[in-house]
């Protein structure tokens, strides 16, 4: 049971949520740089949005549109065809079709990435507390070993709950590895459609 022991602690130790880099965002789990919202302007040249920003909610049509295109499970050729021909069909409204939509996407992927992130941290923190904990059980259960008279049926009481604890703690990594993608998906989807927009409207 030491060995098994020292081998949980090791886990636990290699398998914690990296530290962030950025002292900002100490909860911030990815490899990848914490950019809290995406910049207008590194994703739309084209006309200023001005209303269009607050205005987009009040057209069914847009709304719908901005659901079925910012909808991740929506694939991008498909996304990209839907916009060319809502814009085909818009004709004297083009340009205010056009900026109506692309402010509705910047508004509910934008959303998307806040929602993303915060889950991503809040579990962190989760990941952080677990791996103290399971490094505390560890040292009462090499305490345990240790003890003369030696009772075995909390010594493997404790082994088997900290193996599971420490399966649950890695699974968890491997789901936050996975979702850390999600936000730089999002803004490839949204700088996409965007241009997609733009050329429709030229």
């Amino acid at each position: 049971m030491k060995v098994l022991a020292m081998a949980v602690l090791a886990l636990a130790l290699s398998g914690t949520v990296a530290r962030a880099a950025d002292p900002r965002y100490p909860n911030w789990p990815c490899t990848q740089a914490k950019v809290p919202e995406i910049s207008l302007a590194a994703v739309w040249a084209g006309p200023a949005l001005d209303d269009a920003e607050t205005k987009w909610k009040n057209d069914t049509k847009i709304t719908a549109l901005v659901a079925k295109l910012s909808a991740r499970k929506t694939p991008m050729d498909e996304a990209e065809k839907s916009v060319k021909d809502f814009l085909a069909a818009s004709s004297a409204d083009k340009t205010a079709n056009a900026k109506l939509l692309f402010a509705g996407l910047f508004d509910t992927l934008n959303a998307q990435r806040t929602q993303v992130m915060s889950g991503l941290e809040r579990v962190s923190r989760k990941q952080r507390e677990a791996a103290d904990k399971i490094r505390e059980e560890t040292i009462q259960l090499q305490a345990l070993q240790g003890a003369t008279p030696r009772d075995e049926a909390k010594v493997e009481a404790l082994g088997n709950e900290l193996i599971w604890k420490t399966r649950i703690f890695e699974d968890r990594n491997k789901v936050v590895r996975f979702v850390c993608e999600v936000p730089t998906t999002i803004d490839q989807r949204l700088f996409a459609l965007g241009r997609v927009i733009q050329q429709e409207m030229e």
